[in-house]
Order: C-alpha cells, then structure tokens, then sequence
C-alpha cells in the first residue's frame, strides 16, 4: 500500500524562533483541511544553499526566507520573478516538479492588499506618499507603490546615502527627504509608510512630529509588535485610518501558501486573533 506524500513548506532564517509564520500557515492548512506541515527552520549562512538545495528531497514543497537571507537566496534560485530581481530580494521559495527552485517577493503585494483592506477609500492617485526607511522592506513597498499608480514617493531615511541610492535606482518619481525634514513632508503625504523598526517593542521610538498631518491622510506601520504603535495612536488621535502592520504579514503570506498546497486562504479577523495568540 502507497501513501501519498505530506507537502512540506517551512520559513528560513536566523535566528527564527521570533517568527509567526508557522502560527499563519497552521492555522490555514487547519482551516482547509490540508494534510501537510509548515516548520520554522533556523538555518546559517554557511549552511544556505545546501539546506534549501536538500529541501525538495525531503518533501518540501516551498519555504519563506526571513532575515538575513533574502537577498543570499538570489544566488541560489534557479528562477527569478520579475518582482523579486526588481526588489533585489525573495521572501518565497517554490519547488518545482522540475526540480528547480522558483524566487519570488510577495512583500509589496502583502503591503498593497493589507492597505486595500484597512484604508478600502485610499487612492494612489490621491497625491505623495511618505515612506520612512531605506531598508529590503521599503524597496519592496516603493515598487509597489510606484506600481499602483503613486505620483511621488518622498523618502527620507537616517542615513540619507542609502536613500540617494534607491532614487538613483527607481527614479526620479522618489524625492529624497532629509530625516530631520521629515516632519517638513508630513504634510504633503497622503499615506505615511513607517518601514524601519522605531516604534517596535524593545527599540526606540520615532520621534517624528505630526503637527502638519492631515486628517485625510492614510498612516500605516510594517511594525505589528505592538500592534498600535505610538505613531498609528497618534495619528488615529487626529482622526486619520490607520493601519497595522500584521495583515502586511498575513497578506504576503498568502500567494506562496496558494502555490504550495493548492488553495488560496483568506486574510479575516479569526486569522489575525489566531496568528495574535
């Protein structure tokens, strides 16, 4: 008698212990009545390629990759997405029948459906957006902002270089702004994008004033440890639609879980209590 193969998928990083994506794509393989498992995987530098090269025989059918691997894992795949060379950076992993292993960034695409889904009445066209940080993350979120149609993405990051070169890169529709000069920008955004990690649990908080904040405008954070950050309690202070950075997580996770196990899953408000615990 034949068993048919429990698909695998898992997250890679180091260290991964921190990771909420196996609470995510449990709680969907549950919800759809899937047999397969989703593991974390801590997993080094050194050990990369060999670790993701042996996964496929083991019967994985994917895997995330997390901090600090997602641009390593460039190297690796055999095909690149066009968003992922783009972004410079792969969060999904898909192994192929083939044998070959398929690269993609799901990060701007998470980012977009989370905004569409707490600010259904934001407009791209509606005028600038405010992104802070210069990291993997808003690389993804300036090309997917850039993709839907936003007129100027102001960008101001602490290190000012860092944000010259993602101009240099994506163009003259992204203004570099000073950090200190932020706060200048404040009231120009229409969506203000906080991607560094001020404000998170356990790191400084950023100091950024919202003096000039329209009620009108649209402010969301990537950070969701806490899930109110100071930034989002101040701008709902001053009547704007804020949100959260979890469904960015719940969001990016769902084109990779649909590749690997057959069934696209919904982002709704029993996922976000399971993944919150």
């Amino acid at each position: 008698m034949t068993h048919p193969a429990i698909p695998l998928a898992g997250v890679i990083g180091f260290p991964i212990g921190h990771s909420a994506s196996p609470r995510l794509h449990k709680y969907w393989l549950n919800r759809y009545g899937i047999a397969g498992d989703y593991v974390p995987l801590q997993v080094s530098e050194g050990s990369l390629e060999t670790v993701i090269r042996a996964l496929p025989k083991m019967g994985f059918v994917g895997a995330n990759v997390t901090i600090p691997h997602k641009t390593s894992v460039l190297q690796i795949a055999d095909h690149l997405s066009d968003r992922a060379i783009l972004v410079g950076a792969a969060n999904t992993l898909i192994f192929r029948a083939d044998g070959k292993i398929h690269a993609d960034n799901t990060d701007g695409y998470g980012f977009m459906a989370n905004l569409k889904q707490g600010a259904p009445n934001w407009s791209a066209a509606s005028g600038p957006a405010l992104v802070l940080g210069a990291g993997g993350a808003a690389r993804a979120i300036i090309v997917a902002l850039a993709d839907a149609g936003v007129p100027q993405i102001l960008l101001a990051n602490r290190t000012r270089p860092k944000a010259e070169a993602l101009r240099a890169e994506f163009g003259t529709r992204i203004k570099v702004v000073d950090w200190v000069q932020a706060q200048d920008a404040v009231a120009e955004a229409h969506l203000i994008v906080n991607t560094t990690s001020l404000g998170m649990t356990g790191q400084p908080d950023l100091k950024l004033s919202l003096d000039g904040l329209s009620a009108d405008t649209v402010v969301t954070d990537i950070v969701y440890k806490p899930l109110r950050t100071p930034l989002l309690e101040q701008a709902a202070a001053r009547g704007c639609v804020t949100v959260d950075g979890l469904g960015m997580l719940l969001h990016q996770g769902v084109p990779g879980f649909e590749r690997w196990f057959g069934t696209r899953p919904e982002v709704d408000d029993a996922l976000r209590a399971a993944v919150l615990g």
